[in-house]
């Protein structure tokens, strides 16, 4: 391939993190901060992104996109929930973007799907 054109083969991991305290989920800044050093671990580039809170104690939605794809978030501080979505072509590793967040986030538990893409 010519022009250095990535090929659309990725993984796209999804993970929904139960029983993570709720104060950990209503700062958009720091989760947008949080997904940054996430997709940094993975060797991805960030090219954008937008974080909107819902108010006071209340959740967050946020994208970044990437020049690999993009990682979103979405939280809901009354359940202590957050679902989070991580697809990365070329060598971007999205495991570890979602092993950070994970490691931030300190859920009880985690259940995650993976799905090839391309």
């Amino acid at each position: 391939m010519s022009g250095g054109a990535h090929l659309p083969r990725g993984l796209h991991l999804l993970a929904d993190f139960h029983g993570v305290d709720a104060e950990r989920l209503t700062d958009p800044l720091a989760i947008e901060t949080l997904l940054r050093e996430a997709a940094r671990a993975a060797g991805a580039k960030p090219v954008g992104g937008n974080f909107h809170p819902f108010g006071p104690g209340l959740g967050v939605t946020g994208v970044l996109l990437l020049q690999e794809s993009h990682i979103s978030i979405h939280t809901w501080p009354e359940h202590g929930f957050a679902a989070v979505d991580v697809f990365m072509c070329g060598s971007a590793r999205p495991e570890r973007a979602v092993a950070v967040i994970e490691a931030a986030l300190q859920p009880v538990s985690v259940s995650r799907q993976e799905a090839p893409r391309g």
